[in-house]
């Protein structure tokens, strides 16, 4: 049984997938041979969507379907659904539309022979393969507008081209489902609910200002406008001041962890109206003395007290003190 047959779509328009090796003859009833291909193409009319998934094989029997297709009077497009390597990468040059698949390759190289004989029979060898490699950068060369040179250079180091790389070099047109809004469509056939994140605002389309209007700015004028503007984006940005201001919380709170009082530099903490007056320290449930606690120190907007320590370096001091 052969593994390429041809079909209809709603359209009314001829599918063909044409999956498996390109041969003259058929061995095993799998190949894909002109003669098959030629009685099936022109059975009907109508224009061709050819899905090729191919490893290669046979140059001449790939140059004659090439032909047949180019020759067709019909529209071809050609979609690659896995691979299109080799002799079918021929097959796929004659498109009027060629599409890939995200996953499909195209695979292009020198063309190989097995020769046998004398000096001049593999001298004839190379002769006839370096022609059969300039006939087949003509196919290339028609499709992408490359130079024949940049062609010939890809095909001796065997280049293997993803989808967007053979849109790119000219081998492809388009990548097939690029656009398809597969999450909407799924949900407009039933087979999904929702979409997810769909209502979800982006970041620049939230509010600038969390907090609403301020009612004590002033409109009007350049410093309103610009300044004002500078102001309300500060609090957002993670600045050397935010950094100090996050670093003295940080230190407050291990302070306050280890008894201490909060003493900015150069005055007392006041108390926030409404905050209960602080109680004072409980004395130790045990009988051992009374030891005094060291003084209180001082931590600055800087995370830093007056001697330049850090609270992490106090408390690996209050640490050894309990000891």
């Amino acid at each position: 049984m052969k593994f390429w047959n041809w079909i209809h779509d709603d359209s009314g328009g001829r599918v063909l997938r044409l999956e498996g090796p390109i041969d003259s003859e058929s061995f095993w009833g799998d190949e894909i041979t002109p003669q098959m291909f030629r009685d099936e193409l022109y059975a009907e009319e109508g224009d061709i969507t050819l899905w090729v998934n191919s490893p290669g094989g046979n140059v001449f029997a790939a140059a004659e379907i090439y032909t047949m297709l180019r020759d067709y009077p019909g529209n071809v497009t050609v979609r690659i659904a896995s691979i299109a390597a080799s002799a079918a990468s021929v097959v796929a040059m004659a498109g009027n539309l060629v599409q890939m698949s995200p996953t499909a390759l195209i695979m292009i190289h020198d063309p190989s022979t097995i020769a046998m004989g004398n000096a001049k029979d593999m001298e004839k060898a190379i002769t006839t393969l370096n022609e059969v490699k300039e006939s087949i950068i003509n196919a290339y060369a028609y499709k992408t507008g490359l130079s024949r040179n940049r062609i010939s250079k890809l095909m001796s180091d065997e280049t293997w081209l993803n989808a967007k790389k053979a849109v790119e070099l000219g081998f492809a047109d388009e990548v097939l489902f690029e656009n398809k809004p597969n999450a909407k469509k799924a949900v407009e056939l039933g087979f999904a609910d929702e979409v997810l994140f769909e209502n979800k605002p982006k970041p620049e389309e939230e509010p600038e200002d969390p907090e609403g209007d301020n009612p004590d700015k002033e409109e009007g004028g350049d410093e309103g406008k610009d300044g004002g503007e500078e102001e309300k984006k500060k609090p957002f940005q993670l600045g050397n001041a935010m950094w100090q201001f996050s670093s003295r919380l940080m230190g407050e709170t291990i302070l306050n962890r280890l008894g201490a009082e909060c003493k900015p530099q150069g005055k007392e903490c006041e108390p926030e109206a409404g905050d209960p007056a602080p109680e004072p320290a409980k004395a130790g449930m045990t009988d051992s003395p009374v030891v005094e606690k060291p003084k209180p120190p001082l931590i600055g907007m800087d995370g830093r007290t007056e001697d330049g320590s850090v609270p992490y370096e106090i408390l690996k001091d209050r640490l050894e003190w309990m000891k």
